[in-house]
């Protein structure tokens, strides 16, 4: 199925851009190229080959002192150092007035548009404009000042609006939007540049602004049939977009009741958090109220990591409520896969909280969560709490450990 164009000004209507285009060979483009060299070598009895083309090396050169396909401008140069053609070109952008010049790059522009080689059409309309906004005076002199300004006017507003579809095709949505944007003010009945920027707008998921481009464009041009459908498109992904805002905000006001509510809890259990510029990643695991988030009756639950300090070992519970006890989790969790020695068994071992002053309290197995937490002495850093977990053959060497290390 064929797509809707939207065509730049001045184009070319015979020429079909659903079509596929055209794909040459490499081969065939040489050929093309040296057609003419190749017609003269035969007819004065050349025997460079039936097909009058060199070969090897010979054909290179030839190759790299053509304009189109020279790759080396230190051996493009003939015996006497000149290069007619590559001179010729370079002449050919001073040749003409302003205007003239800017025309021969809006042509190559379109033709570029029609082949959908779309960053040789902004190159082609950005040179155009280049020479139009110059203040360099090495241009051919118009015979008729007030037509050439008239021409220049006009070719300033064509190469933006062109320049803009390519931008909207490359998806330089913001680059489209300032190219429109430069076009309405030389000229606000510019339906292109409305539905352009309207485009763009609606890329960027600007809808109330492109649904009031589009509305513009149509007071200008009320039977555009491809405006008409960027409106309703438009109006459409508004909705969309106005629908999925509102549930955001929602949730976003359930999440922010959620936190007060639960600051209010903790401050009413005596609980202290506090952060840390290295807060590790917890994942979805967090402190929570359940089973209703928003009811400060709710039991608080929270993160836990057992820490066997004295083998380097860990453990993580995501969800430990305030009234479970060490030994509720203890009693799943041993005996330790790494426990060869079977060190660590409910009733030989000792648990300990750190503490905000930077030391440690012991905690029996049958103290709740809550009891360890709200006593006034200890802290719960980035949303997780650390419980020691120690043998108790190696609790006084741990303790001094801690000591040392805190002393130091």
């Amino acid at each position: 199925m064929s797509r809707i164009e939207e065509l730049p000004d001045d184009f070319d209507e015979s020429l079909d851009l659903n079509a596929a285009p055209v794909k040459t060979s490499l081969e065939d483009t040489l050929k093309a190229a040296l057609a003419g060299q190749s017609s003269n070598a035969t007819s004065n009895g050349s025997n460079e080959g039936s097909s009058g083309l060199k070969t090897g090396k010979n054909m290179e050169e030839i190759v790299n002192k053509t304009p189109l396909f020279m790759s080396d401008l230190d051996n493009a140069a003939d015996e006497d150092g000149e290069n007619i053609q590559l001179e010729a070109l370079k002449a050919l952008q001073y040749e003409g007035t302003k205007a003239e010049i800017a025309q021969g790059f809006k042509d190559r522009g379109n033709e570029a548009i029609a082949e959908k080689h779309w960053q040789d059409a902004r190159e082609f309309y950005s040179k155009g404009l280049a020479v139009l906004t110059s203040k360099e005076d090495q241009w051919e002199k118009p015979t008729d000042k007030t037509k050439e300004d008239r021409k220049q006017r006009e070719l300033h507003e064509i190469l933006r609006v062109n320049r803009a579809m390519a931008q909207l095709e490359l998806k330089n949505y913001r680059s489209t939007i300032v190219d429109c944007l430069a076009v309405l003010k030389l000229n606000p009945k510019n339906v292109k540049a409305h539905y352009r920027c309207g485009a763009a707008l609606t890329a960027l998921e600007k809808y109330s602004e492109a649904i009031d481009t589009c509305e513009k464009g149509l007071e200008l041009d009320k039977s555009n049939i491809a405006m008409q459908k960027l409106l309703d498109k438009a109006k459409a992904a508004q909705k969309v977009f106005d629908a999925r805002n509102a549930r955001r905000k929602v949730e976003q006001q359930k999440k922010e009741r959620e936190r007060l509510i639960l600051a209010t809890a903790l401050k009413a259990r005596g609980i202290k958090l506090r952060g840390s510029e290295k807060a590790p990643n917890l994942d979805d695991a967090e402190i929570r109220l359940e089973p209703d988030p928003l009811s400060p009756e709710s039991e608080i639950v929270f993160p836990v990591l057992l820490l066997y300090p004295m083998h380097e070992q860990s453990d993580f519970i995501k969800a430990f409520k305030e009234t479970e006890t060490i030994a509720d989790h203890l009693a799943y969790i041993f005996p330790l896969p790494w426990d060869a020695q079977g060190m660590y068994r409910q009733g030989s071992v000792e648990c300990y909280v750190d503490t905000a002053k930077g030391g440690v309290i012991k905690a029996g197995e049958e103290s709740s969560l809550l009891e360890l937490l709200g006593n006034g002495q200890t802290e719960v850093i980035d949303g997780l709490v650390r419980i020691h977990i120690v043998p108790s053959a190696l609790a006084r060497k741990w303790i001094s450990e801690v000591k040392a290390k805190k002393g130091g």
